[in-house]
């Protein structure tokens, strides 16, 4: 029922930018929190960023912070992800996903998850 479609995953130099946009349908959303999961190769699922229904609270994994920006827009049931000055350790499949409230350790504790979407930094 609950459908999470990602977009603006690609391929990036060192140092470069991307903006990760993801659109919720299928559900109510009102007081979700939502977030960013990444899984690079070989390495288990983090939570790179999360935020909360209101926005005030947010949540930034310690090797993504200072370089990324979560935001959502709630009429447009939207989440974003900025990402700034991406290094290789970035590239992973990144993954929306909603949860009832802001989890900021364990990422299976996130309810909903769309497909990912493909982000690969290069040097």
């Amino acid at each position: 029922q609950v459908k999470l479609v990602e977009s603006g995953g690609g391929f990036v130099q060192t140092g470069g930018s991307l903006r990760l946009s993801c659109a919720a349908s299928g559900g109510t959303f009102n007081t979700a929190a939502m977030g960013w999961v990444r899984q690079g190769p070989g390495k288990e699922r983090e939570i790179a960023a999360a935020i909360s229904w209101s926005g005030t609270m947010t949540f930034y994994g310690r090797s993504v912070e200072g370089r990324f920006t979560i935001s959502r827009e709630n009429d447009k049931n939207t989440v974003y992800l900025q990402m700034n000055n991406l290094k290789p350790e970035d590239t992973a499949v990144y993954y929306c996903v909603i949860g009832e409230s802001l989890e900021v350790a364990d990422p299976d504790l996130y309810k909903y998850w769309g497909q990912g979407t493909q982000v690969t930094v290069s040097s």
